[in-house]
Formats: C-alpha cells, sequence, structure tokens
C-alpha cells in the first residue's frame, strides 16, 4: 500500500519536541523553536522536507520519481518535494524525516536524541 499524509503525519510527529501547526492553510510539522521541518501540500501527496541545496540536484536526477522542486519557490530555499506515494516503505520515509528534523532541531535536542539519526 503506497505511503501518504497519514504516514507522514504520525513518523513526523514521533520525532522529539515535534508538533504540527497549521501554517499557508497547510500542516506543518515543527520542533522546539517552532523551526519548520516538513510540511504537506493541499493535495496530501507530496512532503515538503528541509535538504541542503548542494544535495538536491544530485536526489531528483537519482530518483526523479521520488524527489523533485517546486520551481519558482524552492530555488531560494533548502527544501526537497517527496512523493509520498512513491516511495518504498515506511523505513525510507522515517529516514527522510529525521534528516530534516535533524537539520532544524537545536543541536542540544540532536544531542539528546542521537537514536534518531538511525531511523
Amino acid at each position: 500500500m503506497p505511503l501518504n499524509s497519514d504516514d507522514a503525519r504520525r513518523i513526523a510527529l514521533a520525532l522529539p519536541g515535534a508538533f504540527e501547526k497549521l501554517a499557508w492553510g497547510l500542516p506543518t510539522f515543527r520542533v522546539e523553536g517552532g523551526k519548520v521541518f516538513a510540511s504537506l501540500d493541499d493535495s496530501d501527496t507530496v512532503l515538503g522536507v528541509k535538504c541542503p541545496q548542494e544535495d538536491r540536484a544530485e536526489l531528483i536526477a537519482a530518483e526523479p520519481e521520488k524527489f523533485f522542486l517546486r520551481e519558482g519557490h524552492d530555488d531560494r530555499y533548502p527544501w526537497l518535494r517527496v512523493r509520498l506515494g512513491a516511495l518504498d516503505d515506511e523505513q525510507e520515509l522515517a529516514a527522510i524525516l529525521a534528516d530534516s528534523w535533524r537539520q532544524a532541531a537545536p543541536k542540544r535536542l540532536v544531542a539528546e536524541h542521537p537514536e534518531t539519526g538511525s531511523m
């Protein structure tokens, strides 16, 4: 069964200090300090996650069915779009969300939860 927004929500909210907040009319997932680490789009089929700009092109080239950019918006921000239905399994989604969480979470929180890096 393909992954969906319920899977993304459950996994995102299981991360340390994570909470959901509606912003721009969309569900966003934030960590301590209010920093966004993920957001669902209005179709609930795409997840935006933090991703260093220097890594995005390689990910998109390797798996364009999974990863893409929203032209005109993501050019300026360290974000990547993920098609939930194209992911292999929950472990892949959990790894993507954990990586995004680590980029947004305070260093102290990341240090307190080293197991999150192994998701």
